[in-house]
């Protein structure tokens, strides 16, 4: 009876250590930029567009800082970090020239969708307009944010005003800074210059500037230490919807510029250097031709094609991954959790986690140039 006990206790601690994933890191930064398209990410500035007098103003000096021939160089213009960091130290996915898939889901492929599917796993098939409805599924931030390891030290960010709603900040107490909400001075000069000069800004819309979003974050980063922080951008959406691409391509830039810049604070931290981990991607695509780049929706092609970039703690440094794959934005929340050592649950059905990389199964292709090339 002793060894049978034995045995079946055995057999549960066994079955519980399977059950639970083994921590990757200690900290996990997402990031997002608003219906940001792959084919900048991976092409760079797309040149039918670019040379568009409708939507560049002064198509010569955008060419001088964001064109060149050779995609190469070209992506590099727009994106460095991306290209000259991330492309060596992590993973990026999503480059459909080598039929390396990220989508969305949802139906939809509009931005409460598509936050609601990356944070809780799921492409829920009930359209919620872009508008200030809470949502009554369980995300993976609110759900850490109830784990005693968690408890105050998740946070999230945004430009964009409607992510209260989508993380149901009322009813989970899950802290959610966004639009032009004032951040908590607590005797902060920095945090009250921040609310002087979110209070001057003239013409305020529901989409906060991102420079004041990234501040208030990285504020928060550096007096709070949280161990998951949430920050979306939402300026390239924007100015796409505006059909102004040279300003589009300027906050992509920027957006690289702000990655980089929470990168080396990280890495430069000691409680954040070398177990943290960064998840970088967007909430839905756009339209794959010049004529309709500025579009998405479910009726507009492309609109669900995104990416994914991701480098720290855990990541295998394989670069751009250039093999047939698939990966869906359903699939983030549970690699979030599993990256902390955590399994995800809600209160319905929960994608499995990404298979990430790892250095031994990436095969080498010819260059993508190349590729490219013979394509056209």
């Amino acid at each position: 009876m002793k060894s049978f006990l034995f045995v079946f206790i055995g057999m549960a601690i066994g079955f519980c250590t399977m059950a639970q994933p083994k921590a990757q890191t200690r900290n996990i930064i997402i990031i997002t930029t608003d219906g940001f398209r792959w084919q900048e990410v991976f092409r760079g500035a797309d040149s039918s567009i670019l040379h568009n007098t409708n939507q560049v103003k002064d198509t010569a000096l955008m060419c001088e800082q964001y064109w060149d021939e050779n995609i190469i160089e070209r992506r590099k213009k727009l994106m460095p970090f991306f290209w000259n960091v991330i492309a060596k130290q992590g993973q990026l996915s999503g480059n459909r020239d080598f039929k390396n898939d990220v989508n969305v889901k949802n139906l939809y492929k509009i931005s409460y969708p598509g936050y609601n599917e990356l944070f809780t796993g799921s492409a829920d098939r009930t359209l919620i307009p872009n508008l200030a409805v809470r949502n009554s599924n369980i995300n993976v931030l609110e759900w850490l944010n109830a784990k005693d390891d968690y408890k105050g030290k998740v946070v999230a960010y945004s430009s964009w005003n409607i992510m209260p709603y989508i993380l149901a900040e009322s009813e989970n107490g899950l802290p959610v800074n966004s639009g032009y909400e004032p951040v908590n001075e607590s005797e902060d000069s920095v945090n009250a210059i921040l609310n002087q000069v979110q209070e001057n800004v003239t013409h305020k819309t529901n989409c906060r500037f991102d420079m004041l979003t990234f501040g208030c974050a990285k504020r928060y980063l550096e007096e709070k230490h949280p161990k998951v922080l949430y920050l979306g951008l939402g300026e390239t959406d924007e100015f796409a919807h505006k059909g102004e691409y040279d300003h589009y391509l300027q906050k992509a830039h920027q957006f690289d510029e702000m990655v980089a810049e929470l990168w080396y604070f990280v890495q430069t931290d000691p409680f954040y250097k070398n177990n943290t981990t960064f998840i970088i991607t967007t909430d839905h695509g756009r339209g794959k031709k010049s004529s309709n780049w500025n579009s998405h929706g479910f009726w507009v092609g492309g609109s669900g094609q995104t990416w994914l970039a991701t480098i720290g703690q855990g990541i295998a440094p394989v670069g751009e991954i250039k093999e047939k794959d698939q990966i869906y934005t359903s699939q983030i929340a549970a690699t979030i959790s599993q990256l902390l050592g955590e399994k995800f649950k809600s209160n319905h059905p929960v994608d499995d986690p990404i298979v990430l990389k790892k250095v031994d199964n990436i095969f080498t292709t010819a260059a993508y140039s190349e590729i490219v090339a013979a394509k056209k």
